[in-house]
C-alpha cells in the first residue's frame, strides 16, 4: 500500500552534516529582492539543491527574522550566506573566483534555460533580480550572459522564488543532483 514518507523515513542530513558535505558549484544572488518570502523560499530551494552559497545585495532582507524563517525553515542555518550591499561588488568578487556569471533576465541577447549548455567544469553564479525591477541596470554590464525561462501565458515574469528554484534544479543536475 502507498504512504507518504513520515519525516524519519527521509534519511535526511542534519546541520552539521549538511556544513561538511560536498555542494554544487553554484551561488545564487538576490538583487535587491524586496520579500522575506522569496528570500526564505530561496534559502529552502538552495538548502535542498546543496548550492554553495547565497549572497544578499542590495536592500534584500536578511537573516534572522521571523518572515524569511516561514518559508525558509530553518535553512538560513544550513546555507551559507553573506551580504553585499552592491551587486557590482558582488559580481567583480564572484568573477575574481572564477565564477561565470549569470543573469536570468529576459534581455536582447539572453537565451532560452534550455539551450544554455552548463559545463560541469565551471563555477556558476546566477544573478536574481527584483520581483518589479529585475536585475539593477548597472550590473548588466557586468554579468558574462542571460538566460530565461520560456513562459507561454499572458504575464511576463515568475514569481522569483519561483524562477529561482528552476534555476537551481536545471543547474544541479547538471552539477551534482544524482
Amino acid at each position: 500500500m502507498v504512504h507518504k514518507l513520515k519525516l524519519e523515513e527521509l534519511n535526511r542530513i542534519d546541520v552539521e552534516t549538511f556544513k561538511s558535505v560536498e555542494k554544487i558549484p553554484l551561488v545564487v544572488v538576490l538583487d535587491n529582492i524586496r520579500s522575506m518570502h522569496n528570500v526564505g523560499a530561496t534559502f529552502r530551494t538552495a538548502d535542498a539543491f546543496l548550492v554553495q552559497k547565497i549572497i544578499l545585495c542590495g536592500i534584500t532582507p536578511q537573516p534572522p527574522h521571523r518572515e524569511i524563517h516561514k518559508a525558509a525553515l530553518g535553512a538560513t542555518e544550513s546555507v551559507d550566506w553573506s551580504h553585499e550591499s552592491d551587486i557590482n561588488t558582488a559580481i567583480a568578487d564572484l568573477k575574481s573566483q572564477s565564477f561565470e556569471v549569470i543573469g536570468i533576465e529576459q534581455t536582447t541577447n539572453s537565451q532560452m534555460i534550455a539551450d544554455f549548455k552548463i559545463d560541469r567544469s565551471k563555477k556558476y553564479a546566477v544573478i536574481l533580480g527584483n520581483e518589479v525591477e529585475g536585475i539593477s541596470d548597472e550590473a548588466l554590464p557586468n554579468i558574462d550572459s542571460f538566460i530565461e525561462i520560456p513562459q507561454l501565458g499572458t504575464k511576463h515574469s515568475l514569481n522569483v522564488s519561483v524562477c529561482g528554484g528552476i534555476v537551481m534544479w536545471e543547474f544541479a543536475k547538471t552539477l551534482g543532483i544524482k
